[in-house]
């Protein structure tokens, strides 16, 4: 009996050890080689791991820059700083990506402005919110002020105002996108940051119903288009968008606009120069 266990503990040992080497060998011969530039685009990453880039952190980013060909310009909240370090380790020569972008929330109807058909009670979040009847707000395309925006953004960047409505910091804000994908109503969008000039709602109802539920909503009047000199901005189904890369930030649609729903930031016109 005793020989028999020996024999059994000795024939297990060496099949152990048989396979063990096996294995050894198979990690050798089959080894994948892990480029030394994913290690280094890492390393310069700010290590926010916010998913702005739309890959699975900074290390999904890295990645994807030396496997997939993903843009060396791709980390947001890095911006080009980053995107140089990136651009060095890769070889490649760094294209302008252009002005830097900032989020932006197209809704100007707070408590002040727009009005409250029902109260809501429940989670506090819009996302939860707007699944009970299409929130608590009139206007069923105006911001609901339950701060999902502000939740969601990893930089502290977003701050509710006392009129109910979000304010983001231009100067903190990175361009993540995570404020943009919170919102349940599609009302944040990133823009030029060098950009004055904004249309404040996102309403595609007619102008009677729109003044119904809100005092600075767009009515489609289009008066913002006739006294547009760089045809930079349109009415279609009944509300005004701008075309950033035509907008001058002269400011003549805010100026006529009867409603206020376009507005300027510093309640100034700054007209941004022109390439000839």
């Amino acid at each position: 009996m005793a020989n028999t266990v020996i024999v059994s503990l000795v024939s297990m040992g060496a099949m152990g050890a048989l396979f063990g080497a096996g294995l050894a060998w198979a990690s050798r011969k089959f080894a994948v080689e892990s480029d030394h530039r994913i290690d280094e685009i890492e390393a310069v990453l700010p290590g926010a791991n916010c998913g702005g880039c739309g890959y699975p952190g900074c290390r999904g980013f890295a990645e994807a820059v030396v496997t997939a060909g993903a843009a060396v310009n791709g980390c947001p909240v890095g911006g080009s700083a980053v995107a140089a370090q990136v651009a060095k380790i890769m070889g490649v020569k760094l294209e302008d990506s252009g002005e830097r972008l900032v989020a932006l929330v197209r809704c100007g109807g707070g408590h002040a402005e727009a009005k409250q058909r029902a109260e809501y009670v429940g989670i506090d979040d819009c996302r939860a919110a707007v699944l009970v009847g299409g929130g608590a707000k009139g206007c069923e395309y105006g911001c609901l002020g339950l701060a999902s925006c502000v939740k969601a953004c990893p930089f502290d960047a977003i701050t509710m105002g006392p009129n109910g409505l979000p304010i983001v910091d231009k100067a903190a804000c990175t361009a993540c996108g995570r404020c943009v994908a919170a919102c349940p109503r599609d009302l944040i969008a990133l823009v030029p940051c060098n950009m004055q000039v904004h249309v404040l709602c996102r309403s595609y109802d007619r102008g009677r119903q729109v003044r119904d539920n809100c005092q600075v909503g767009c009515i489609g009047c289009k008066a913002c288009e006739r006294v547009c000199e760089a045809d930079a901005i349109h009415v279609t189904d009944f509300l005004a968008e701008i075309d950033y890369t035509k907008c001058t930030n002269c400011g003549a649609c805010a100026a006529k606009c009867p409603t206020k729903a376009i507005t300027i930031e510093d309640g100034r016109p700054q007209v941004a120069s022109v390439a000839s």
